[in-house]
Formats: structure tokens, C-alpha cells, sequence
């Protein structure tokens, strides 16, 4: 059986050593493994990846009477077990098909159960994938979220992933699900918000622009940062090359990040994230 471990907790003494003991206890074969402090914190983070022969109730057992002496956030899962993603969309398709695609390939595991919109656009894309699609448009903001917990809830949904959502989560379900909805940004000096930010970055003749995926907290956009790119730009492009630009860029920052999230490589320490990349 091939497990992935993560840890988290108070950096102290001896816990590298227990972790590695007690895989050995369970004739366990490290693959690969990563660790990290911080030192604002004083937390430590770890994700291991071994093989053993042992059931998956063997090793839980095992792990949990060595390491719980260091009061860890434990986790073990098997790296068949694919995450449980609720996409949600609006009218943008370029996030959204990256993450189909991806899926199709086996180059994402995940596993999509179903896309929500507030619009009925993207329906013909998400069925042809053979996926559910679930159309909101009709429903007001209470009941729409109300649907969106209940649908969390009897589909076992591991992620929420925001591609190109243009709602806003109210904070109640931004906290019940802390750690578990992933959004995509633009990315730009200054902020740009409100409409068209692209036409107005267009007007102030920015250089560089980019994309950032992060967690969803009750501040809005204000969430710990998981992934970013940028790409250099100069004062030839129009404002529909910087939005084509701006798409490629946040397709690949939200993809990536979902990745991140399945493998169990992110870590939330504080405001920030810790990435243990491949």
C-alpha cells in the first residue's frame, strides 16, 4: 500500500525520529519525504510518502501511539484515494476546462462529482465530461448557498474550488469550510478591482501581470497564498491580449494549486502556506 503521511505541530525534539521509527515499525519503505519549521511560529510540518504491506487501520494505529506524545495534526490516506472536488463557475470556461482536462488525463487526481454555476453557460461543457451540473441561476444568494452546504455535505466534498466564481461565500461558510475552498485572483500593481481590471491595468500601462490562487477566508481575498505566477508584458498589448494572457496564467496557478491540495503538499502555518513542491 502506497500512504502519505502529514504532521503538524509544535517544533520540538525527536519528532523526525518517531515519525521514520514508527514507519519502520510498520515495515514501511520511504519514498519520499519533506519537513519544514517556522521559525515567526515555531511550527513544524512534515509530509511523508512510504509503502508498507500493513492495512491502512494498521498504520493509523501504529503512526498515532508514537506521535501523539507531540499532540501532532496527523493525517494518513492511501495515494489511490482521489480528493472530492465541487468546481464552481460562472460564465469564464478557461479554469474550469483545464481542470476537466486534467482530470481526464490522470494528470489531476481528483475526482469532480459536480460543477455549480450561477448561469447556465457552461452545462453542455461539464456533461459532455459526464459530470453533474448544477444550475443556480434561479435561486436567490441564501438558498443558492444553502444548496452549495447541503451538496458539500451528501457528495463528501474534500475541496471547494472557485474557478472564476464571481459570488462572494458569505464568512459563516468561508469559516465552516476554512482550509478547504480554493480561489484564483488576478494578480496586479495596483489592486485594479471592481470592473474590467485588465482595461483598467491596460490604462496605467502595466508590465508585468499575473495570477494568485489562495485559501478563501471571511476577508475577502485576503486568504493564505498557495500559488503564483506572472508573465512580462509591455505597452504593444491591447487589453484583449492582456486578458488572454491573464486566462493562460490563471488556468495553470489554479491547476497547480488543486494538485498541491490533492497530494496533501500544503500546509497552513499563520496567514501563509507551506508548499512542499515535487
Amino acid at each position: 500500500m502506497d500512504l502519505i503521511v502529514t504532521l503538524q505541530c509544535q517544533d520540538q525534539p525527536g519528532i523526525v525520529h518517531a515519525m521514520t521509527t514508527a514507519i519502520l515499525d510498520c515495515l514501511g519503505n520511504i519514498i519520499e519525504n519533506q519537513q519544514f519549521t517556522d521559525p515567526t511560529t515555531n511550527t513544524f510540518v512534515m509530509r511523508t510518502r512510504f509503502e508498507t504491506g500493513l492495512s491502512l487501520h494498521d498504520v493509523n494505529t501504529k503512526l498515532n501511539s508514537v506521535l501523539n506524545k507531540f499532540k501532532p495534526n496527523l493525517s494518513v490516506r492511501s495515494v489511490s484515494e482521489k480528493k472530492r472536488v465541487l468546481v464552481l463557475v460562472t460564465t469564464e470556461s478557461h479554469c474550469l476546462r483545464d481542470l476537466l482536462y486534467l482530470q481526464d488525463l490522470g494528470e489531476l487526481p481528483i475526482e469532480i462529482p459536480a460543477v455549480l454555476s450561477n448561469h447556465g453557460d457552461l452545462k453542455a461543457l461539464v456533461e459532455s465530461h459526464g459530470i453533474k451540473f448544477i444550475d443556480q441561476s434561479g435561486l436567490v444568494k441564501d438558498a443558492a448557498e444553502a444548496q452549495l452546504r447541503t451538496l458539500v455535505g451528501d457528495l463528501k466534498i474534500d475541496l471547494v474550488v472557485l474557478a472564476r466564481y464571481m459570488q462572494i461565500l458569505s464568512p459563516g461558510f468561508c469559516g465552516e469550510l476554512s482550509g478547504k475552498i480554493i480561489n484564483i485572483h488576478h494578480s496586479f500593481l495596483p489592486g485594479f478591482k471592481g470592473a474590467k481590471p485588465y482595461h483598467q491595468a491596460h490604462a496605467r500601462g502595466v508590465k508585468i501581470i499575473g495570477a494568485t490562487a489562495h485559501f478563501v477566508t471571511p476577508e475577502l481575498d485576503e486568504g493564505p497564498i498557495i500559488d503564483q505566477d506572472v508573465a512580462h508584458v509591455t505597452h504593444a498589448a491591447t487589453p484583449e491580449e492582456l486578458i488572454a494572457t491573464g486566462r493562460d496564467i490563471e488556468r495553470r496557478v489554479l491547476s497547480r494549486a488543486v494538485r498541491d491540495f490533492a497530494q496533501d503538499r500544503i500546509f497552513i502555518v499563520g496567514d501563509k502556506t507551506v508548499v512542499f513542491h515535487n
